[in-house]
């Protein structure tokens, strides 16, 4: 077992320090970041600029989409782009905000049931700002809703009630979503590390660190959990197979080669939580790669050549992946060929996917929630959600969708 550090090293100061930068590198140079209004503004677009944010074209609405619920979770990350997002389990959704939180609501009436305020305690309460900065999560299981914070604080929360059960700390900033199972809480931090602790006691079990490359994409998403398993997606294009045990390395693939002259050029990363369906693991990489390989060898069983970091949406003989540029792909699931696309979210910074029955769903960097048909790829329906950008992927279960905002907002939809 490896032992711990809590000292952050230089080269993981030096490694967070160059992600927070990517971002502005990247709404500069890249096509796919777009511009920095597109990432950080709300500005409007200007027609007959190839690097602006495409108009929106009129629509035939195909699609019956009715908003249920709308709720806010607090201050949200505004311009932080950790892609902060909810999670859903048992009818209800657990959301958290940078200043606000941890808020439990009915996922079919957006009634709430808790909220949860943390506070800073002992040696750290006497920081000017008492009120802890939720960043990661959050995750549910076992009974656990779990979240992260700016500085490194992992809480754990009883489902149910809000009721806080134990804290514990990692070395770098929490931007993603715990996962829960097999007995630990996994908390992936943003300087290549993943810690496991024990879900009833947050007493750390384990650790395991990967290095970040020099430069890489602001945010990362949570890990996947298999039998025994856990599946982590790394900021250099690789997906990582950890005993879920003792953090012991199984496996590691290559999504995507870290090929280019430059920093900018080789950025792989994924951003996006892999997807475990059967034995079948699906990952996308900023490289445009979205590839299966077989869960428990790592052995790849086919590759496409369209993705992007975010999230993957699964239906049941899709994948839907969209690419740097905005372009969202809908992939055979058997064998990756692309069966259509759909160009007309360019540069808007596009979510990753959900699925929401017989449609895909990604959001925009102008607040608008897009369906479209998993068959055709056509736009289906559209509805926008206080004009604040989407950056995490929309989130479905028991039928409803719900997407949360950069200002906390939450909305919920259904198709009638």
């Amino acid at each position: 077992m490896k032992v711990a550090a809590m000292t952050p090293s230089r080269t993981a100061v030096r490694a967070t320090t160059m992600r927070a930068t990517a971002v502005l590198l990247c709404a500069f140079a890249l096509a796919g970041c777009s511009t920095v209004k597109g990432w950080f503004g709300d500005g409007k677009k200007d027609d007959g600029k190839p690097n602006e944010p495409v108009e929106l074209s009129d629509i035939t609405t195909t699609a019956n989409v009715a908003k249920l619920w709308s709720a806010n979770a607090g201050k949200g990350e505004n311009r932080m782009g950790v892609r902060q997002g909810p999670a859903i389990a048992d009818g209800r959704v657990y959301a958290a905000a940078i200043e606000g939180g941890v808020h439990a609501f009915d996922l079919q009436t957006g009634k709430t049931i808790w909220d949860y305020q943390p506070m800073r305690q002992g040696e750290d309460s006497n920081k000017k700002d008492k009120e802890i900065r939720l960043s990661g999560g959050p995750g549910v299981g076992e009974g656990l809703v779990v979240v992260g914070g700016l500085d490194g604080e992992v809480i754990a929360l009883d489902a149910s009630s809000g009721a806080e059960k134990w804290r514990a700390k990692v070395a770098n900033e929490v931007i993603a979503a715990p996962a829960i199972g097999m007995g630990m809480v996994f908390v992936r931090s943003n300087d290549g590390r993943l810690s496991a602790f024990d879900v009833a006691s947050g007493e750390r079990r384990w650790f395991w660190t990967h290095d970040v490359p020099m430069l890489s994409l602001r945010g990362n998403d949570a890990p996947v959990l298999g039998p025994g398993v856990v599946f982590v997606g790394n900021d250099d294009g690789t997906v990582a197979a950890l005993s879920a045990t003792d953090g012991r390395p199984m496996w590691e693939q290559p999504i995507a080669q870290l090929e280019g002259r430059t920093e900018l050029d080789r950025m792989a990363d994924i951003d996006g939580t892999p997807v475990l369906e059967g034995s079948t693991l699906y990952a996308s990489s900023f490289k445009k790669q979205t590839v299966a390989l077989d869960g428990p060898s790592g052995r790849p069983m086919w590759n496409s050549e369209h993705g992007g970091s975010g999230r993957i949406g699964v239906g049941s003989n899709r994948l839907v992946v969209t690419d740097p540029t905005g372009t969202v792909f809908g992939l055979d699931k058997a064998g990756g060929s692309a069966m259509w696309q759909q160009a007309g979210l360019a540069r808007r910074n596009v979510t990753g996917a959900a699925v929401q029955g017989d449609y895909a769903v990604v959001g925009d960097y102008d607040g608008y929630v897009h369906w479209l048909k998993l068959d055709n790829g056509e736009f289906a329906a559209r509805q926008r959600v206080g004009g604040k950008p989407l950056r995490a992927a929309p989130v479905v279960s028991d039928g409803v969708l719900v997407v949360q905002n950069v200002e906390g907002e939450l909305t919920a939809f259904k198709l009638q």
